[in-house]
C-alpha cells in the first residue's frame, strides 16, 4: 500500500458493544473499545469510532475484530477528563487474524519542542506532538513517545520539522493529583518504533 498521512491498522477482541457517539453533518457515528494485545502480553483498550454503514459488520463484545483507519484527536472542552482524546476512525473492517495487531504510520510536523526525559530506571524517553494532516484543512494532534536511540534522535529536533514515523496506538494508566484527591486517568499516545526518512 502507498504512504499515507495516517494509517491504523488493529485486529483484537471488542471490548463492549457499539454506542452511539455523535452526529454530524447528517450523519450517525458510533463507538466501543478495542483490546489489543502486546507481545509482553499487556493489553491496550482503545476507542474506535466508526460511521453508522460499518456498524452491522462490528461483532458482539468478546469476538475478534480487524479494521483499518486513522488515528484522530478530539479537543475535549467538557472539563472532565484528559482535554486531548484520541481514537481511531475506522474506514475499513477487515477478516481478523489470530494474532493482535497494532500498527500506525503517521506523517506531520512537530508543532512543539521535543521534551527529553529519563525514566526512574535510566530508560531515556522524548515526547513528541505531531500535527498531521486531514483533509479540507483539518488536522489531527498526536502525542508521540520515543524511546533509546530514537529519543537521542528526535529530543535534537526542533519545532516544524518534518517527521515520518511508524509506531503503536498505545494506552498508559496513570494517577493525577488534584486539590481533592487523586485520580486513575489514562493517556493515549503512539509509541515510536521507527521514524523514517523524508519522502
Amino acid at each position: 500500500m502507498a504512504w499515507q498521512n495516517n494509517t491504523a491498522r488493529l485486529c483484537g477482541t471488542v471490548d463492549a458493544d457499539s454506542v452511539f457517539s455523535h452526529r454530524s453533518r447528517g450523519a450517525d457515528y458510533y463507538s466501543f473499545p478495542l483490546l489489543t494485545r502486546r507481545l509482553s502480553g499487556a493489553a491496550d483498550r482503545l476507542n474506535v469510532t466508526l460511521p453508522a454503514f460499518l456498524l452491522p459488520g462490528i461483532p458482539p463484545a468478546g469476538q475478534r475484530l480487524a479494521l483499518r483507519g486513522e488515528v484522530r484527536s478530539f479537543a475535549n472542552r467538557s472539563g472532565e477528563g484528559n482535554r486531548l482524546l484520541l481514537y481511531v476512525y475506522a474506514q475499513d473492517l477487515l477478516p481478523p487474524e489470530d494474532e493482535d495487531q497494532n500498527e500506525a504510520e503517521l506523517a506531520g510536523t512537530l508543532c512543539r519542542e521535543p521534551t527529553w526525559r529519563r525514566t526512574p530506571m535510566g530508560r531515556e524517553i522524548c515526547d513528541l506532538m505531531l500535527a498531521v494532516p486531514r483533509r479540507y484543512g483539518r488536522g489531527d494532534y498526536l502525542p508521540c513517545i520515543a524511546w533509546g536511540r530514537n529519543a537521542q534522535e528526535a529530543a535534537a529536533w526542533r519545532q516544524g520539522r518534518p517527521v515520518r514515523l511508524t509506531g503503536r496506538f498505545q494506552s498508559r494508566n496513570y494517577i493525577k493529583v488534584t486539590e481533592t484527591g487523586s485520580l486513575q486517568r489514562t493517556a493515549f499516545e503512539i509509541s515510536v518504533t521507527s521514524f523514517l526518512p523524508e519522502a
